[in-house]
């Protein structure tokens, strides 16, 4: 369960800071529903840019964006690429809701939401006296020095110094500090370690997004109701909702799942990691190339026991198919030779290099279930080529020129050639083995305790599902911070 016991100071601190910057909250409900948000927002969303550091951009936090960069409203279906049979190889349907139209072009900002607003409305964090700090591998730590700065709050983001240059360059001019560890995306507990340092400080709160419950909280009652959303309305008829899939950064996508399994009961929900660091899969460890997802632990928000499949990708595959779609050749390649609308191609680049992983373990979960052309696997894309430029350019420096020849390869090698090998069936004991990893990284090592893993496990009902359940009684205390504010009834 998520702490809402009230700090009257702090919470009294908050609503003055809100005042002063004119900071109206979201509820959840609004980002489930934009038709909610009230009209004088919308005026003020039409003069807004997407990714403009303004506190009306706290109300795109929603699937439902119109795909513009300026003065998007919104729209009743998610953005969305449906990946076609020519590309996948699959004659399943392939249905993915695209990150990229949220502010900072990532649904991240989603997540670090949950986890800061609740904490914020009960005033447990005190704007005139903490620090907002975001360990990530790279997109969290981004929303959430993103959402800080628009809730007036100081922030620190905290992120592996092998991350694309370009989330760094963005990070320098939102965050109050940006604190590099070492390693690459699967070096996690290093930054963990440098948390605890941060910790010895009272004034630095941490929302770490592998454990604050805030982050499947948001992506159930979101993430999950915008893809029920898009499968009903892209469903033909005979078409079922059949699988998700979801790579493991923090995990949170995954709470997603478990809202779809509850709609579709006999949906099939897979978490995806990189087979070069396969944790989940056989208790591997190593590091890896595919940004966005953190690994060599099962983070503590993971509803291990409503896991029904692992599926590891070769880094090396979500590599190559990131040049296929984000150069001219491999474009000449997919116009020329697989006949794709130039919507498609200009879709395909709404693909970064998590989103890539997730298509390719809707592909394998296909080609393991032999899945058929009224079958539907849904998934996400966190973010967007536009944080891999940097990386195009490092694979045309490491494998030379590319050709249509080349990207022929790429897809036929990468993505039609893929295999049934790296993944696995869970059953209730090979769960199990998942769900007690967290021991030596929750217990261990960040103070959890032995009662509350053993209940994620056996007590479902007190533990997942009132989670869940509490978006309602945050929503109540998000109108009340907005009624005191005063903001609402003088648009």
């Amino acid at each position: 369960m998520i702490d809402l016991t009230i700090n009257k100071t702090g919470l009294e601190h908050n609503i003055q800071k809100a005042k002063e910057n004119n900071i109206i909250i979201p509820t959840f409900a609004q980002m489930q529903n934009p038709e909610l948000i009230p009209g004088k927002i919308l005026d003020r969303l039409q003069k807004a840019g997407l990714w403009d550091v303004d506190p009306v951009n706290l109300f795109r936090i929603t699937w439902l964006n119109e795909a513009k960069e300026q003065g998007g409203l919104f729209q009743k279906v998610p953005n969305y690429v449906e990946i076609p049979s020519a590309l996948s190889g699959v004659p399943c349907r392939i249905i993915a809701m695209a990150g990229k139209w949220f502010p900072t072009g990532c649904h991240k900002v989603g997540a670090s939401f949950g986890c800061l607003a609740p904490r914020l409305v009960t005033g447990q964090f005190d704007t005139t006296y903490h620090h907002a700090v975001w360990p990530s591998t790279g997109n969290y730590c981004r929303g959430g020095a993103f959402n800080s700065k628009l809730l007036a709050c100081d922030s620190v983001a905290i992120l592996p110094q092998d991350m694309s240059r370009e989330r760094f360059e963005w990070l320098q001019s939102i965050a109050g500090q940006v604190i590099a560890t070492p390693g690459c995306e699967s070096n996690v507990k290093e930054i963990f370690d440098k948390t605890w340092e941060l910790k010895k400080d009272p004034t630095m709160m941490i929302f770490n997004q592998f454990s604050e419950m805030g982050n499947p909280l948001w992506h159930y009652n979101v993430t999950g109701t915008a893809l029920a959303t898009l499968f009903e309305a892209v469903k033909k008829p005979g078409d079922q909702f059949v699988g998700a899939c979801f790579t493991s950064g923090s995990a949170g996508t995954m709470s997603a799942g478990d809202l779809l399994k509850e709609r579709y009961p006999h949906l099939k929900l897979a978490v995806g990691e990189a087979l070069q660091c396969p944790t989940i899969l056989d208790n591997g460890f190593g590091g890896h190339r595919i940004e966005g997802i953190g690994d060599k632990h099962i983070p503590w928000v993971h509803n291990v026991k409503n896991t029904d499949m692992v599926i590891d990708i070769d880094d090396e595959d979500s590599q190559r198919l990131l040049r296929l779609f984000n150069t001219t050749e491999g474009q000449q390649y997919l116009r020329e030779e697989l006949h794709l609308e130039e919507e498609m191609i200009e879709k395909l680049t709404w693909l970064g290099i998590s989103g890539i992983a997730n298509v390719l373990c809707c592909i394998k979960m296909a080609k393991y279930y032999e899945l058929g052309e009224h079958d539907v696997v849904g998934t996400v894309l966190t973010d967007s080529a536009v944080m891999y430029q940097s990386r195009t350019r490092e694979l045309s420096e490491m494998y030379g020129e590319y050709t249509p020849v080349e990207a022929a390869k790429d897809h036929a090698l990468h993505m039609l050639g893929l295999k049934t090998d790296h993944m696995l069936e869970l059953t209730y004991p090979e769960r199990k083995r998942v769900h007690n990893l967290k021991y030596y990284t929750w217990v261990e090592q960040q103070g959890m305790s032995v009662e509350d893993l053993n209940a994620q496990w056996y007590d479902t009902e007190h533990t997942w599902d009132a989670v869940h359940a509490q978006a309602k009684e945050l929503d109540a205390l998000i109108d009340a911070f907005n009624e005191e504010t005063g903001l609402l009834k003088s648009l």
